[in-house]
Protein backbone atom coordinates (compact mmCIF):
# COMPACT_ATOMS: atom_id res chain seq x y z
CA UNK A 1 0.00 0.00 0.00
CA UNK A 2 1.19 3.61 -0.70
CA UNK A 3 0.95 6.69 1.09
CA UNK A 4 0.61 9.67 -1.17
CA UNK A 5 -1.44 13.14 -2.02
CA UNK A 6 -3.53 13.52 -4.92
CA UNK A 7 -1.83 15.95 -7.41
CA UNK A 8 -4.02 16.23 -10.26
CA UNK A 9 -6.51 14.46 -12.69
CA UNK A 10 -6.73 12.51 -15.76
CA UNK A 11 -9.42 13.07 -18.25
CA UNK A 12 -10.44 10.32 -20.61
CA UNK A 13 -13.25 10.31 -22.96
CA UNK A 14 -12.58 7.19 -24.54
CA UNK A 15 -11.57 4.09 -22.34
CA UNK A 16 -11.95 0.86 -21.94
CA UNK A 17 -15.42 -0.23 -21.01
CA UNK A 18 -15.11 -1.65 -17.57
CA UNK A 19 -12.86 1.81 -16.50
CA UNK A 20 -15.98 3.69 -16.82
CA UNK A 21 -17.16 5.34 -13.72
CA UNK A 22 -13.82 5.46 -12.23
CA UNK A 23 -12.36 8.82 -11.97
CA UNK A 24 -8.23 8.42 -12.45
CA UNK A 25 -6.29 10.47 -10.03
CA UNK A 26 -2.66 11.37 -10.54
CA UNK A 27 -1.07 10.37 -7.00
CA UNK A 28 2.11 11.43 -5.55
CA UNK A 29 4.00 9.16 -3.58
CA UNK A 30 4.45 10.78 -0.01
CA UNK A 31 7.64 8.78 1.06
CA UNK A 32 10.73 8.32 -1.72
CA UNK A 33 10.97 9.06 -5.14
CA UNK A 34 8.23 12.24 -5.73
CA UNK A 35 8.54 12.06 -9.47
CA UNK A 36 7.26 8.49 -9.36
CA UNK A 37 3.63 9.87 -9.97
CA UNK A 38 1.24 7.26 -9.99
CA UNK A 39 -2.54 7.29 -12.30
CA UNK A 40 -4.79 5.65 -9.51
CA UNK A 41 -8.72 4.56 -10.32
CA UNK A 42 -11.12 6.31 -7.34
CA UNK A 43 -14.62 5.68 -6.81
CA UNK A 44 -14.35 7.27 -2.58
CA UNK A 45 -14.17 11.36 -3.71
CA UNK A 46 -10.82 12.18 -3.49
CA UNK A 47 -9.58 15.35 -4.49
CA UNK A 48 -6.57 17.64 -5.20
CA UNK A 49 -4.49 17.96 -2.13
CA UNK A 50 -5.83 14.68 0.15
CA UNK A 51 -3.41 12.17 1.25
CA UNK A 52 -4.63 9.15 0.28
CA UNK A 53 -3.74 5.32 0.62
CA UNK A 54 -3.36 3.18 -2.46
CA UNK A 55 -3.03 -0.62 -3.25
CA UNK A 56 -1.46 -1.79 -5.86
CA UNK A 57 -0.67 -4.47 -8.00
CA UNK A 58 -2.74 -7.80 -7.38
CA UNK A 59 -3.92 -6.74 -4.16
CA UNK A 60 -6.20 -3.71 -6.79
CA UNK A 61 -8.39 -6.11 -8.21
CA UNK A 62 -10.23 -6.82 -4.92
CA UNK A 63 -10.67 -3.08 -4.42
CA UNK A 64 -12.30 -2.86 -7.11
CA UNK A 65 -16.50 -3.90 -7.45
CA UNK A 66 -15.73 -5.18 -11.23
CA UNK A 67 -12.74 -6.65 -13.42
CA UNK A 68 -11.16 -3.40 -15.14
CA UNK A 69 -7.62 -3.32 -15.88
CA UNK A 70 -6.43 -1.14 -12.92
CA UNK A 71 -3.11 -1.51 -10.99
CA UNK A 72 -3.55 1.18 -8.60
CA UNK A 73 -6.74 2.04 -6.71
CA UNK A 74 -7.67 4.51 -3.74
CA UNK A 75 -8.94 2.79 -1.07
CA UNK A 76 -8.73 5.79 1.50
CA UNK A 77 -8.58 9.26 2.49
CA UNK A 78 -6.66 9.65 5.29
CA UNK A 79 -7.72 12.47 7.84
CA UNK A 80 -4.03 13.30 9.49
CA UNK A 81 -0.10 13.28 8.05
CA UNK A 82 1.66 10.50 9.63
CA UNK A 83 3.41 11.10 13.04
CA UNK A 84 7.03 9.24 12.88
CA UNK A 85 8.19 7.68 15.99
CA UNK A 86 11.71 7.79 17.00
Amino acid sequence: MILGTVVGTVVSTRKFDNLVGYKLLMVEPYFGNKENIIIAGDTIGAGIGELVLVTTDETTQHAINRSAPIDAFIVGIVDAPPVMGK
